[in-house]
């Protein structure tokens, strides 16, 4: 008998379940926190090293020890406590992997859930955030964030989520994500490419990311030796070409950004800090003892 949570098909009980039992069921579909990689918009990690996670080329790396998921993981109870004594809803916990009922690699796992006496039962997504990713939350919920919220929504049809998070140990937000058909709709499909190309065994291209760098440096550790001639293969010299093209242009920026700093250093002298209609550069000693040139745009030293 199938068990159901709202719209959405209970998989398997998350009470007592084992590291490995977790990437066996996470490896048969995109999760929640897969959402925003697959398609393309998680600034850590690509959708080339999400393929080669669930194509079972690679093994996900235990991020279990890391210091922000451990204090996020003790801290979740303490702050969904918090957001039930500010806003007044009950808050519970779901305890199952949950599967979308038609689109089946569409896998999610619920912190909380949370029940408003007028708006019905929500999704509650609890975050922990350090005081230097402050900024990341000045205009709202991240975009991997939201897509991870997105992708709760469609598995579980509700229509709904509070995003909870603490920033820095002592500044606690929430902010409310409604359900977007059309948003939701785009994200299905393009996460339903990601898992064809998952199922039909085709590389995606990387993107241009540091982690897609890393993951074609773990596929290919080391070279054989031989030549391989694309002197006569048009798509190919297109593309050397262009990168001729755009290491000239970066060299001429560096060199531009190089010699507009050694102007302000210069106008500086010995003054630390220089105010600007849009901002403020600073050029303080380090701890190693040299100056250290530090340029801020107006809105990143504004205050949240």
């Amino acid at each position: 008998m199938i068990k159901k949570y709202a719209d959405a098909i209970r998989v398997a009980s998350t009470l007592n379940m084992s590291r490995a039992d977790w990437l066996l069921h996470r490896g048969a579909g995109i999760g929640s926190s897969d959402a925003a990689v697959a398609i393309g918009l998680s600034p850590y990690k690509s959708p080339l090293t999400l393929w080669l996670e669930k194509t079972k080329r690679k093994e996900s790396e235990d991020i279990s020890d890391k210091d922000a998921v451990i204090w996020g993981i003790a801290l979740e109870p303490v702050l969904a406590i918090e957001y039930a004594k500010r806003t007044g809803r009950k808050v519970r916990r779901v305890n199952s992997l949950l599967q979308h009922s038609e689109y089946s690699f569409m896998l999610a796992n619920l912190d909380r859930e949370t029940i408003c006496p007028i708006n019905g039962t929500g999704i509650l997504e609890i975050k922990t955030a350090g005081y230097h990713s402050a900024p990341q939350w000045d205009d709202g919920v991240p975009i991997a964030y939201q897509c991870q919220v997105l992708h709760q929504l469609a598995v579980t049809g509700h229509d709904w989520a509070d995003v909870a998070v603490l920033i820095g140990g002592q500044d606690f937000r929430i902010y409310r994500i409604e359900r977007d058909d059309i948003k939701i709709a785009d994200l299905i499909a393009r996460e339903q490419h990601f898992w064809s190309l998952v199922q039909n065994d085709v590389q995606p291209r990387p993107d241009g990311s540091l982690d897609a760098s890393k993951a074609l440096s773990w596929m290919y550790p080391k070279s054989n030796g031989q030549s391989v001639d694309w002197s006569a293969a048009g798509d190919f010299n297109l593309i050397f070409q262009d990168l001729i093209h755009t290491r000239q242009q970066k060299d001429q920026i560096e060199s531009k950004e190089s010699l507009l700093k050694q102007q302000i250093q210069n106008a500086l002298g010995e003054a630390e800090v220089g105010l600007f209609a849009d901002g403020r550069v600073s050029w303080r000693k380090s701890k190693e003892g040299s100056r250290r040139f530090l340029v801020q745009p107006l809105k990143a030293q504004m205050p949240a």
